[in-house]
């Protein structure tokens, strides 16, 4: 009945117990005297033993030791072994003394009793389990992938609990570069050696996979441990980022190849959440370009503020679709609206603030890949990147927005391009408007009324956003090459998806800060050469550098070798957040306004090699080589 009820395994578990404490009380008559109980003893030991027995029994069942199984023993099971074990002996001692048989045992049995007990009790679990662990691993051991970790601090530490019993990985050593770890063990793992002796114990180990176990490291660290296991044919993977890991977003165990993020090695960016959650929480939000890279992930940071809705403003149907059925799926309980519509209708655009009344604006609509604009389409840049810019920020004006924000980039800092020129004269527009605002509110102070702020934000590339380099990169090794790149000493700045949206909501909330109208400039960190990057992605799909060809095309129109985040004439002031400073760019009044805004009224009749030219008027900054500049 007892093995039905509660399991064959119970039942022995149980029997081994009732047989444990007979055996402790057995082995403590005999340490007391010296192996040679008197028979007196052996009489009243049997006489009492069963009473025992099931006293200690009982406290075993209600303290509850049977409901785990021994082969996931740990230091909770034994601490209610210790407790039971304590009870039992203090209900049995008073039991003895109650009946009067207390003067017949001996002290010390009364205390060696428990402790060898306890031993039996709690060793015998620890030991089978241990047993249990070591068969199933001789079982398993053929389907584990053999790892070394890289780094032997408390990451490494807490990765290899993680992995302890791990059906999927079986850690065979660690590599620190502290000289004081070497020969170590920690968690029964040892540190066999430093970092650089990576391929000779890859080798020795027979290890097909690296784990890189610290958070913090530099890139240089990833980039080198990458190289390394890329020439030596070995998988190279790492645990979440020290900010995840503290945020609790993720857990140590959850391990992920390397991701050029990683190689980037850049800080976490650090956000004013109280000051954001003042401009967005409970307010209505627009984000024009909402299905793009950028205007996408604002879209993901937007929805731990908890606004009250956001309005996904999207020219192309299937970027909309796609980005409706990501949230819809997501954030079911947020409110949204997902609407199609082009920012140089003023129409439409009128119509969407007149039913959303938002309180910020987040314009990241624009054409921007450089040489498509350059060729063919020079006049669709300004219009859809200023006019509709220009169109946009006026209906936002109209309805009191609070916060406009534009998205802004490096190539309108001395633009070659037309694409950069159209991004910095959006910049413009902006600066012109602020300026007409400030005008008017300070000429009628008896009346003052909510004004729009401008606030612009100049950032370089962003890791696989569209068009960027990357997916063209990663096709062409798909391929098995060549890569093309046009210049072999062409850098950009580049900086993560996430990492920009999060800054673009920082500028958002610190713009007013000088009286609106600033422009931001984001600490993008050292300039990355495109032949680094390319064989860093040539290394995170698992090739060495000659496996892949890389071949030098040359300069397309409009492309700079290395790419400015302020122009000549420009300087910058420092703000509280050390990864943004103000650029005091030249300003442009109302009548240069006027002047711009008859010209893109017949932008659409001039040729590619007519707006360039015209362009040299409204950018003093701007150079073509194709008008002679």
């Amino acid at each position: 009945m007892f093995a039905n009820r509660y399991g064959i395994r119970t039942f022995i578990a149980f029997t081994h117990d009732f047989i444990a404490v007979a055996v402790a009380w057995w082995l403590a008559y005999l340490c007391r005297f010296n192996f040679e109980i008197p028979e007196v003893s052996v009489i009243f030991l049997l006489q009492t033993l069963p009473w025992i027995v099931l006293i200690q029994g009982g406290a075993f069942l209600w303290f509850g030791l049977y409901r785990g199984l021994w082969r996931y023993a740990s230091l909770p099971d034994l601490k209610r072994i210790v407790v039971a074990v304590a009870v039992g002996s203090v209900a049995v001692t008073l039991m003895l003394w109650l009946f009067g048989l207390l003067r017949n045992v001996p002290g010390a049995v009364i205390m060696l009793a428990p402790l060898l007990l306890l031993l039996i009790m709690g060793g015998s679990r620890l030991i089978y389990r241990a047993w249990k662990e070591r068969r199933l691993y001789s079982l398993e051991s053929y389907e584990a992938k053999l790892v070394l970790i890289l780094g032997a601090g408390s990451t490494a530490v807490n990765l290899v609990k993680a992995l302890t019993g791990s059906r999927e990985w079986h850690v065979v050593g660690m590599l620190d570069d502290d000289p004081r770890k070497l020969g170590t063990r920690l968690q029964g793992v040892r540190v066999r050696g430093t970092i650089r002796e990576l391929p000779q114990w890859v080798q020795k180990l027979n290890v097909g996979h690296v784990i890189i176990a610290i958070p913090s490291v530099s890139r240089r660290i990833h980039r080198q441990a990458l190289e390394m296991c890329s020439e030596i044919g070995v998988k190279a993977m790492t645990v979440p980022s020290y900010a995840d890991l503290i945020s609790g977003k993720t857990t140590v165990s959850q391990i992920r190849e390397i991701q050029l993020d990683d190689l980037l090695g850049r800080a976490p960016v650090v956000l004013d959440d109280d000051g954001l959650h003042d401009l967005l929480t409970g307010k209505v939000i627009l984000v024009t370009g909402a299905g793009g890279s950028i205007g996408s992930e604002l879209c993901r940071q937007l929805v731990s503020y908890e606004p009250k809705r956001i309005v996904f403003v999207e020219l192309s149907e299937f970027s909309l679709y796609t980005i409706q059925e990501e949230f819809l799926a997501r954030y079911p309980a947020m409110n949204m609206s997902f609407v199609i519509g082009d920012i140089k209708d003023r129409a439409r655009m009128t119509q969407l603030f007149t039913q959303f009344h938002p309180t910020a604006v987040f314009h990241a609509a624009a054409y921007k890949h450089v040489p498509l604009m350059e060729q063919e389409n020079a006049c669709q840049a300004i219009l859809n990147n200023v006019l509709g810019t220009y169109v946009l920020a006026q209906v936002a004006i109209n309805f009191a927005v609070d916060k406009f924000v534009l998205i802004s980039t490096d190539k309108a800092v001395n633009p070659v391009s037309v694409m950069g020129a159209s991004k910095r004269l959006a910049e413009m527009v902006c600066q012109a408007l602020q300026q007409s605002i400030s005008k008017h509110v300070n000429a009628d102070r008896d009346h003052p009324a909510r004004q729009t702020c401008f606030v612009m934000v100049r950032f370089g590339n962003v890791l696989g956003s569209t068009g960027s380099v990357i997916p063209k990169f990663r096709e062409q090794i798909a391929k098995g090459g060549p890569i093309t790149i046009t210049h072999p000493d062409m850098t950009r700045y580049f900086m993560s998806i996430p990492e920009a949206a999060q800054l673009v909501l920082q500028a958002g909330l610190m713009g007013g800060t000088q009286g609106g109208g600033e422009i931001f400039v984001l600490d993008m960190g050292d300039p990355v050469r495109i032949v680094d990057l390319a064989n860093d992605l040539i290394h995170l799909s698992g090739l060495a550098e000659g496996d892949i060809r890389i071949e030098f095309t040359g300069l397309r129109p409009g492309e700079k070798i290395h790419e400015e985040l302020l122009a000549t004439s420009e300087s910058t002031l420092p703000t509280p957040h050390q990864k943004l400073r103000i650029a005091q760019a030249c300003q442009v009044d109302e009548q240069w306004l006027s002047e711009l805004a008859a010209w893109l009224d017949k932008v659409t009749v001039l040729s590619d090699q007519e707006v360039r030219v015209e362009l040299i008027k409204w950018v003093p900054e701007y150079t073509h080589k194709e008008v002679g500049l």
